[in-house]
C-alpha cells in the first residue's frame, strides 16, 4: 500500500486518496463503456437506414457520429476521470491540451466524413440527370479533405505550443521548391481543377484524342482514363488531354452525312435529272433525317457524281449506319427501276493502226503480228 501511495503521490499530482483514484477509474472505465455502447447503437441504427431504399436527411448525421473514434472515446473517459482528482495547474495544462488535440481530430474525422457522405449522396442522386458529377464530385472531395485535415494539422501545432506563423512561413518557401519539383503533377491537378469546373467533357462522352479514341470511363486527379472500343482501357495524364484538340461525340447533337452516289456515262440526261428527286425520297423517308441537298456535282473520269448532304437528327452512330443502309438500298432499287447502271472502276484503251504501223508489220512480218493483223479491222480505231 505505502508503493502505491508514492505513485499516487508523485510531482505531477497533488495528493489523492486511493479511493478517489478507485472512483476516478470507475468514472473513466464506466464512461468508456457506455460511448461505445452508444456508438454500436447508432452504427446499428445507419446500418438499417441503408437497407431501406429510402434516402433519409437523418443519414448524413447518424453516419458522421458513428465515425467517432475509440481514441477520442478514451481520452474523454480519462479527462473526465482526472477531473475528479485534485492535480497541479501543470498537468491540467497538459490534460486539456491532450483533450483538445483529441478534439480536434476527431472533429477532422468528423467534417471529413460529413462532406463525403454529402457528396456520395449528391452523387447518387445527381448522377442519373448530370454526369459531370462522377467526374467532378471526387475531385472535390480530395480536395476539401486535403483543407480539413491541414487546418486540423496547424491546429495541434499550433496547440502544442508551435510558432505556426514561422512555420507557414517556411512552408511558403520551402513549398516554391517542391512546386518546381512536382510541378508536372501540380500541372495534372490543376488540369483535374479546370475539368472539374469548365466540364470539357463528361464521364461517358465519346472523344478523339489526336490518334486515341474511346468512351470516358474515369476523370481523376492525376490522369482520364479512357475504354477504347478495343475493350483496352487507355490512360491519359490530365494536363496532355486538356494541351490537345479534343473532339468531344458526346456533345453531339446531330450528325451530318455527306455521300456520293456514281453512275454510267451512258445514263441519258433525262433519267439524270431524276436523280437527286430519287435520292431526297430515299432520305426523307426517315422521321429522324433531315435532307440538305443532293445535286449532280462532276464528272469525273469514268462516271458521273451525285453529291448528297443530309442530317441524322441522333448522335447514336448505330443509327445512323441504320438510316445510311435503308438509303442505299431504297438507291439502288431505284436505280434498278430506272434502268440507270451504277458505276464502278473502268478504263478504255484505244489501238490505232496507221499507215506507219502497216509498214512496219509488212516489213517485220512474224506470226504473231500476222495473227495480230488479220483479226485487227479495217477500222482506223477500236474501243475496248
Amino acid at each position: 500500500m505505502d508503493v502505491v501511495n508514492e505513485l499516487l503521490n508523485m510531482p505531477i499530482f497533488v495528493r489523492n486518496s486511493f479511493a478517489d483514484w478507485l472512483l476516478a477509474a470507475a468514472l473513466a472505465v464506466g464512461l468508456f463503456i457506455v460511448l461505445l455502447s452508444a456508438r454500436r447503437l447508432i452504427r446499428s441504427y445507419h446500418n438499417r437506414l441503408l437497407a431501406t431504399d429510402r434516402t433519409e436527411l437523418v443519414e448524413v448525421p447518424v453516419e458522421v457520429l458513428s465515425r467517432t473514434t475509440a481514441l477520442f472515446f478514451l481520452v474523454l473517459a480519462v479527462f473526465t476521470g482526472l477531473n475528479t482528482l485534485e492535480v497541479n495547474p501543470g498537468t491540467a495544462k497538459v490534460i486539456t491540451s491532450a483533450l483538445t488535440i483529441a478534439l480536434f481530430w476527431q472533429a477532422g474525422v468528423w467534417i471529413s466524413a460529413a462532406a463525403t457522405a454529402w457528396l456520395d449522396r449528391r452523387k447518387r442522386l445527381g448522377s442519373a440527370t448530370d454526369r459531370a458529377m462522377l467526374g467532378s464530385l471526387g475531385i472535390i472531395g480530395f480536395v476539401v479533405r486535403l483543407v480539413i485535415w491541414a487546418v486540423v494539422a496547424l491546429l495541434t501545432l499550433d496547440n502544442l505550443g508551435i510558432d505556426v506563423t514561422a512555420l507557414v512561413a517556411g512552408l511558403g518557401i520551402g513549398g516554391i521548391a517542391v512546386a518546381l519539383a512536382v510541378q508536372n503533377i501540380l500541372g495534372d491537378l490543376f488540369a483535374s481543377l479546370s475539368i472539374t469546373l469548365d466540364r470539357p467533357f463528361l464521364v461517358g462522352d465519346f472523344l478523339i484524342v489526336a490518334a486515341f479514341l474511346g468512351s470516358v470511363e474515369y476523370i481523376g486527379i492525376k490522369s482520364t482514363r479512357l475504354r477504347s472500343l478495343g475493350g483496352e482501357q487507355i490512360i491519359i495524364s490530365n494536363a496532355n488531354l486538356l494541351g490537345s484538340r479534343v473532339r468531344n461525340y458526346g456533345r453531339m447533337m446531330e450528325r451530318r452525312v455527306v455521300f456520293s452516289v456514281s453512275v454510267t456515262y451512258e445514263t441519258p440526261a433525262e433519267k439524270l435529272e431524276k436523280i437527286p428527286e430519287l435520292i431526297r425520297s430515299a432520305v426523307t423517308e426517315h422521321e429522324d433525317t433531315r435532307f440538305d441537298r443532293s445535286h449532280f456535282a462532276r464528272y469525273s473520269p469514268g462516271m458521273l457524281d451525285f453529291e448528297t448532304v443530309y442530317y441524322v437528327l441522333s448522335p447514336d452512330y448505330n443509327r445512323y449506319m441504320d438510316v445510311q443502309q435503308a438509303i442505299n438500298l431504297r438507291i439502288r432499287r431505284g436505280f434498278e427501276e430506272m434502268g440507270v447502271d451504277l458505276a464502278y472502276p473502268t478504263q478504255k484503251v484505244y489501238l490505232a493502226r496507221g499507215p506507219g504501223a502497216g509498214r512496219r508489220l509488212a516489213a517485220e512480218p512474224s506470226h504473231d503480228q500476222a495473227d495480230s493483223a488479220r483479226r485487227l479491222p479495217d477500222a482506223p480505231a477500236r474501243a475496248t
